[in-house]
Protein backbone atom coordinates (compact mmCIF):
# COMPACT_ATOMS: atom_id res chain seq x y z
CA UNK A 1 0.00 0.00 0.00
CA UNK A 2 0.76 3.52 -0.50
CA UNK A 3 2.24 6.02 2.22
CA UNK A 4 0.18 9.49 1.19
CA UNK A 5 -0.01 12.47 3.31
CA UNK A 6 -2.67 14.40 2.87
CA UNK A 7 -2.30 18.50 3.34
CA UNK A 8 -5.16 20.47 4.46
CA UNK A 9 -5.16 23.88 3.52
CA UNK A 10 -9.24 24.76 3.73
CA UNK A 11 -11.30 26.23 1.23
CA UNK A 12 -15.03 25.12 -0.37
CA UNK A 13 -14.48 21.46 0.12
CA UNK A 14 -13.69 21.66 3.96
CA UNK A 15 -16.41 24.22 4.33
CA UNK A 16 -19.24 24.91 6.72
CA UNK A 17 -22.24 27.41 6.73
CA UNK A 18 -21.85 29.87 9.09
CA UNK A 19 -23.92 33.04 9.93
CA UNK A 20 -21.59 35.37 7.43
CA UNK A 21 -21.45 32.52 4.70
CA UNK A 22 -19.44 29.19 4.02
CA UNK A 23 -16.20 29.23 6.06
CA UNK A 24 -13.71 26.59 6.06
CA UNK A 25 -14.23 24.59 9.24
CA UNK A 26 -13.27 20.92 8.42
CA UNK A 27 -9.97 19.04 9.16
CA UNK A 28 -8.41 16.60 6.57
CA UNK A 29 -9.11 13.94 8.87
CA UNK A 30 -13.00 14.64 8.85
CA UNK A 31 -12.71 15.24 5.15
CA UNK A 32 -11.70 11.78 4.68
CA UNK A 33 -14.55 10.26 6.56
CA UNK A 34 -16.72 10.98 4.05
CA UNK A 35 -14.93 9.03 1.42
CA UNK A 36 -14.19 5.56 3.39
CA UNK A 37 -12.92 3.72 0.23
CA UNK A 38 -9.89 5.81 0.63
CA UNK A 39 -8.48 4.06 3.42
CA UNK A 40 -8.65 1.13 0.91
CA UNK A 41 -6.52 2.21 -1.46
CA UNK A 42 -3.81 3.75 0.63
CA UNK A 43 -2.04 4.84 4.25
CA UNK A 44 -3.19 8.53 4.82
CA UNK A 45 -1.79 10.84 7.59
CA UNK A 46 -3.02 14.25 7.80
CA UNK A 47 -1.43 17.56 8.40
CA UNK A 48 -3.19 20.57 8.84
CA UNK A 49 -1.54 23.65 7.41
CA UNK A 50 -3.75 26.40 7.44
CA UNK A 51 -7.57 26.62 7.45
CA UNK A 52 -8.36 29.31 4.73
CA UNK A 53 -11.06 30.85 1.90
CA UNK A 54 -8.19 30.48 -0.74
CA UNK A 55 -8.99 34.12 -1.52
CA UNK A 56 -6.46 34.65 1.61
CA UNK A 57 -4.05 32.43 0.15
CA UNK A 58 -0.88 34.78 -0.30
CA UNK A 59 2.54 33.97 -1.20
CA UNK A 60 3.45 32.90 2.40
CA UNK A 61 1.16 30.37 1.72
CA UNK A 62 2.99 28.71 -1.01
CA UNK A 63 6.53 28.48 0.46
CA UNK A 64 4.96 27.34 3.74
CA UNK A 65 3.26 24.60 1.62
CA UNK A 66 6.49 23.67 -0.10
CA UNK A 67 8.17 23.40 3.01
CA UNK A 68 6.04 20.63 4.35
CA UNK A 69 6.67 19.03 0.74
CA UNK A 70 10.38 19.17 1.17
CA UNK A 71 9.95 18.13 4.87
CA UNK A 72 7.49 15.14 4.03
CA UNK A 73 9.17 14.51 0.74
CA UNK A 74 11.33 11.42 1.59
CA UNK A 75 8.94 9.74 3.94
CA UNK A 76 5.90 9.29 1.28
CA UNK A 77 4.96 8.23 -2.19
CA UNK A 78 2.37 11.04 -3.20
CA UNK A 79 0.35 14.03 -1.87
CA UNK A 80 -2.80 15.28 -1.74
CA UNK A 81 -3.06 18.81 -0.92
CA UNK A 82 -6.99 20.37 -0.53
CA UNK A 83 -6.89 23.46 -1.52
CA UNK A 84 -9.66 26.72 -2.10
CA UNK A 85 -10.39 26.44 -6.60
CA UNK A 86 -10.59 30.00 -6.30
CA UNK A 87 -6.56 31.09 -6.17
CA UNK A 88 -5.54 26.98 -6.97
CA UNK A 89 -4.17 27.93 -10.30
CA UNK A 90 -2.15 30.32 -8.54
CA UNK A 91 -0.89 27.64 -5.79
CA UNK A 92 -0.13 24.91 -8.40
CA UNK A 93 1.85 27.27 -10.52
CA UNK A 94 3.74 28.43 -7.35
CA UNK A 95 4.51 24.94 -6.81
CA UNK A 96 5.38 23.81 -9.85
CA UNK A 97 8.81 26.30 -9.22
CA UNK A 98 9.30 25.82 -5.24
CA UNK A 99 9.26 21.83 -6.18
CA UNK A 100 10.83 21.15 -9.51
CA UNK A 101 11.09 17.74 -10.93
CA UNK A 102 9.63 15.91 -8.24
CA UNK A 103 9.30 12.22 -9.56
CA UNK A 104 5.90 11.48 -7.18
CA UNK A 105 2.77 13.24 -7.87
CA UNK A 106 2.33 16.23 -6.14
CA UNK A 107 -1.95 16.52 -6.29
CA UNK A 108 -4.03 19.60 -5.45
CA UNK A 109 -8.06 18.90 -5.89
CA UNK A 110 -11.01 21.20 -3.98
CA UNK A 111 -14.05 21.20 -5.08
CA UNK A 112 -17.37 23.76 -6.04
CA UNK A 113 -19.49 22.47 -3.24
CA UNK A 114 -18.59 21.66 0.50
CA UNK A 115 -18.72 18.01 1.27
CA UNK A 116 -21.40 17.61 3.54
CA UNK A 117 -23.38 18.89 0.70
CA UNK A 118 -25.98 15.96 -1.10
CA UNK A 119 -25.10 17.50 -4.08
CA UNK A 120 -21.20 18.06 -3.88
CA UNK A 121 -18.58 17.22 -6.15
CA UNK A 122 -15.78 16.92 -3.71
CA UNK A 123 -15.78 13.22 -2.81
CA UNK A 124 -15.40 11.92 -6.39
CA UNK A 125 -13.09 14.93 -6.42
CA UNK A 126 -10.87 13.76 -3.41
CA UNK A 127 -10.66 10.09 -4.85
CA UNK A 128 -9.64 10.88 -7.68
CA UNK A 129 -6.95 13.06 -6.08
CA UNK A 130 -6.00 10.02 -4.12
CA UNK A 131 -5.74 7.61 -7.23
CA UNK A 132 -3.58 9.88 -8.67
CA UNK A 133 -1.72 10.61 -6.13
CA UNK A 134 -0.78 6.43 -5.62
CA UNK A 135 0.20 6.05 -8.99
CA UNK A 136 3.98 5.33 -9.93
CA UNK A 137 3.12 7.06 -13.23
CA UNK A 138 2.25 10.61 -12.55
CA UNK A 139 5.25 13.39 -11.11
CA UNK A 140 5.23 16.60 -10.02
CA UNK A 141 2.56 19.11 -9.51
CA UNK A 142 -0.80 18.84 -10.96
CA UNK A 143 -4.79 19.59 -10.27
CA UNK A 144 -6.97 16.78 -10.49
CA UNK A 145 -10.61 17.85 -10.88
CA UNK A 146 -13.84 16.54 -12.42
CA UNK A 147 -12.45 13.47 -13.56
CA UNK A 148 -9.23 15.70 -15.50
CA UNK A 149 -5.46 15.87 -14.56
CA UNK A 150 -4.01 19.22 -15.35
CA UNK A 151 -0.38 19.94 -15.52
CA UNK A 152 0.18 22.73 -12.33
CA UNK A 153 1.62 25.39 -14.55
CA UNK A 154 -1.48 25.16 -17.34
CA UNK A 155 -4.47 25.48 -15.18
CA UNK A 156 -6.60 28.34 -14.92
CA UNK A 157 -10.50 28.67 -13.40
CA UNK A 158 -12.68 28.80 -16.21
CA UNK A 159 -16.27 28.06 -14.16
CA UNK A 160 -16.81 30.24 -11.08
CA UNK A 161 -19.66 27.57 -10.23
CA UNK A 162 -19.66 24.10 -12.41
CA UNK A 163 -17.98 21.06 -11.83
CA UNK A 164 -15.85 21.61 -14.25
CA UNK A 165 -14.31 24.56 -12.80
CA UNK A 166 -10.38 24.05 -14.43
CA UNK A 167 -9.37 23.97 -17.96
CA UNK A 168 -5.63 23.18 -19.28
CA UNK A 169 -4.26 26.60 -21.16
CA UNK A 170 -2.53 26.08 -24.34
CA UNK A 171 -1.76 22.76 -23.39
CA UNK A 172 -3.92 19.12 -23.27
CA UNK A 173 -4.89 17.50 -20.14
CA UNK A 174 -2.47 15.04 -18.65
CA UNK A 175 -4.66 12.47 -18.15
CA UNK A 176 -8.43 11.68 -16.87
CA UNK A 177 -9.91 9.29 -14.11
CA UNK A 178 -13.00 6.89 -14.63
CA UNK A 179 -14.36 4.64 -12.22
CA UNK A 180 -10.78 5.02 -9.86
CA UNK A 181 -8.92 4.06 -13.24
CA UNK A 182 -6.12 6.42 -14.10
CA UNK A 183 -6.11 6.58 -17.84
CA UNK A 184 -2.76 8.49 -18.74
CA UNK A 185 -2.07 10.48 -21.69
CA UNK A 186 1.30 12.21 -21.48
CA UNK A 187 4.15 12.42 -19.05
CA UNK A 188 6.69 14.36 -17.97
CA UNK A 189 9.85 14.77 -16.83
CA UNK A 190 11.12 14.34 -13.56
CA UNK A 191 14.69 14.71 -11.96
CA UNK A 192 16.57 11.66 -9.80
CA UNK A 193 15.56 13.94 -6.71
CA UNK A 194 13.51 17.26 -6.61
CA UNK A 195 15.38 20.45 -6.85
CA UNK A 196 13.16 22.39 -3.69
CA UNK A 197 13.19 25.87 -3.82
CA UNK A 198 12.03 28.16 -0.29
CA UNK A 199 12.31 31.86 -1.88
CA UNK A 200 9.71 33.93 -3.34
CA UNK A 201 9.59 37.87 -3.35
CA UNK A 202 5.94 38.79 -3.88
CA UNK A 203 7.28 41.87 -4.74
CA UNK A 204 5.92 41.86 -8.05
CA UNK A 205 2.23 43.28 -9.77
CA UNK A 206 -0.20 42.63 -12.53
CA UNK A 207 -2.00 45.00 -14.55
CA UNK A 208 -4.52 44.29 -16.81
CA UNK A 209 -5.30 46.94 -19.14
CA UNK A 210 -8.60 48.04 -20.29
CA UNK A 211 -9.03 50.47 -23.10
CA UNK A 212 -8.35 53.97 -22.00
CA UNK A 213 -6.32 53.22 -19.02
CA UNK A 214 -4.11 56.10 -17.87
CA UNK A 215 -0.39 55.95 -18.02
CA UNK A 216 -0.48 56.99 -14.83
CA UNK A 217 -2.05 53.68 -13.14
CA UNK A 218 1.51 52.10 -15.03
CA UNK A 219 3.68 54.38 -13.86
CA UNK A 220 2.21 54.20 -10.03
CA UNK A 221 2.05 50.05 -10.69
CA UNK A 222 6.15 50.76 -11.53
CA UNK A 223 6.66 52.66 -8.09
CA UNK A 224 4.85 49.87 -6.36
CA UNK A 225 6.25 46.98 -7.41
CA UNK A 226 9.91 45.89 -8.66
CA UNK A 227 8.45 43.07 -11.07
CA UNK A 228 5.13 43.68 -13.18
CA UNK A 229 3.10 41.27 -15.68
CA UNK A 230 1.05 43.46 -17.87
CA UNK A 231 -2.20 41.90 -19.28
CA UNK A 232 -2.47 43.42 -23.04
CA UNK A 233 -4.89 42.90 -25.96
CA UNK A 234 -4.74 40.51 -28.32
CA UNK A 235 -1.22 39.66 -29.39
CA UNK A 236 0.19 41.89 -27.40
CA UNK A 237 1.34 45.93 -26.89
CA UNK A 238 0.99 48.78 -25.31
CA UNK A 239 -1.95 51.89 -26.21
CA UNK A 240 0.04 55.08 -27.79
CA UNK A 241 -2.65 57.65 -26.65
CA UNK A 242 -2.44 60.99 -27.58
CA UNK A 243 -2.75 63.81 -24.98
CA UNK A 244 -1.48 61.08 -22.46
CA UNK A 245 2.16 60.11 -20.82
CA UNK A 246 4.08 57.35 -23.04
CA UNK A 247 3.78 54.38 -21.68
CA UNK A 248 6.78 53.42 -23.43
CA UNK A 249 8.73 55.87 -21.73
CA UNK A 250 7.63 54.76 -18.00
CA UNK A 251 8.56 51.31 -18.97
CA UNK A 252 12.01 52.43 -20.40
CA UNK A 253 12.56 54.61 -17.07
CA UNK A 254 10.99 51.59 -15.04
CA UNK A 255 13.34 49.26 -16.47
CA UNK A 256 16.49 51.71 -16.47
CA UNK A 257 15.82 51.20 -12.71
CA UNK A 258 15.87 47.86 -12.54
CA UNK A 259 12.13 46.57 -12.89
CA UNK A 260 11.52 43.59 -14.57
CA UNK A 261 8.42 43.70 -16.80
CA UNK A 262 6.43 40.75 -18.74
CA UNK A 263 4.41 41.13 -21.60
CA UNK A 264 1.20 39.06 -22.00
CA UNK A 265 -1.60 39.21 -23.26
CA UNK A 266 -5.40 38.65 -21.13
CA UNK A 267 -6.93 36.28 -24.41
CA UNK A 268 -7.49 32.83 -22.67
CA UNK A 269 -5.67 31.08 -25.69
CA UNK A 270 -2.83 30.69 -27.92
CA UNK A 271 -0.33 33.39 -26.27
CA UNK A 272 1.19 36.61 -27.03
CA UNK A 273 3.59 37.53 -30.17
CA UNK A 274 4.77 41.30 -29.76
CA UNK A 275 6.20 41.30 -33.15
CA UNK A 276 2.67 40.85 -35.14
CA UNK A 277 2.26 45.28 -34.33
CA UNK A 278 3.89 48.22 -34.49
CA UNK A 279 2.54 48.75 -30.64
CA UNK A 280 4.25 45.30 -29.60
CA UNK A 281 7.59 45.20 -32.17
CA UNK A 282 8.30 48.52 -30.50
CA UNK A 283 8.40 47.30 -27.46
CA UNK A 284 10.64 44.02 -28.23
CA UNK A 285 13.21 46.06 -30.52
CA UNK A 286 14.38 48.48 -27.81
CA UNK A 287 13.14 47.62 -24.24
CA UNK A 288 14.47 44.65 -22.38
CA UNK A 289 11.48 43.03 -21.22
CA UNK A 290 10.24 39.38 -21.24
CA UNK A 291 7.44 37.80 -23.06
CA UNK A 292 4.94 35.12 -21.54
CA UNK A 293 4.03 33.76 -25.06
CA UNK A 294 1.85 30.49 -24.16
CA UNK A 295 2.65 30.42 -20.46
CA UNK A 296 -0.56 31.04 -18.35
CA UNK A 297 -0.71 34.40 -16.37
CA UNK A 298 -0.77 32.13 -13.19
CA UNK A 299 2.51 30.76 -14.13
CA UNK A 300 4.07 34.18 -15.43
CA UNK A 301 3.36 35.71 -12.00
CA UNK A 302 4.11 32.67 -10.12
CA UNK A 303 7.15 32.13 -12.32
CA UNK A 304 8.55 36.42 -11.57
CA UNK A 305 8.13 36.06 -8.04
CA UNK A 306 10.45 32.45 -8.47
CA UNK A 307 12.62 34.64 -10.45
CA UNK A 308 13.00 37.67 -8.37
CA UNK A 309 13.80 35.75 -5.27
CA UNK A 310 17.00 34.61 -6.63
CA UNK A 311 18.42 37.58 -9.11
CA UNK A 312 17.09 40.73 -10.30
CA UNK A 313 20.02 40.74 -13.16
CA UNK A 314 18.00 40.91 -15.89
CA UNK A 315 20.35 38.67 -18.50
CA UNK A 316 19.88 35.86 -15.32
CA UNK A 317 15.92 36.60 -14.82
CA UNK A 318 15.80 36.27 -18.95
CA UNK A 319 17.88 32.86 -19.15
CA UNK A 320 15.27 31.49 -16.51
CA UNK A 321 12.39 33.23 -17.68
CA UNK A 322 12.30 31.45 -21.35
CA UNK A 323 14.17 28.21 -19.31
CA UNK A 324 11.10 25.67 -19.58
CA UNK A 325 9.81 24.62 -16.31
CA UNK A 326 7.10 21.24 -15.77
CA UNK A 327 6.40 22.51 -19.36
CA UNK A 328 5.71 25.98 -18.56
CA UNK A 329 6.31 27.67 -22.08
CA UNK A 330 6.68 25.95 -25.01
CA UNK A 331 7.86 28.55 -27.80
CA UNK A 332 11.40 28.64 -28.26
CA UNK A 333 12.41 32.48 -27.95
Amino acid sequence: MKNILMIGTGGTIASEMTDDGLTPELTPEQLLRYVPAISGLCRVDCLSLFSIDSTNVTPAHWTRIAAALRENYDRYDGFVISHGTDTMAYTAAALSYLVQGSGKPIILTGSQKPINYDSTDSKLNLMDAFVCACSEKLSGVNIVFNGRVILGTRARKTCSKSFQAFSSVNYPDLAVVQDEHLLQYMRCACYPSPVFYDALDDKVGLLKLIPGTPAAVLEFMLDRFDGLVIESFGVGGLPEYEGDASYFDIIHRGIARGKLVVMTTQVPNEGSNLAVYHVGGRLKSALRLLEAYDMTTEAAVAKLMWIMGQTRDFDEAERLFYRPVARDILYEN
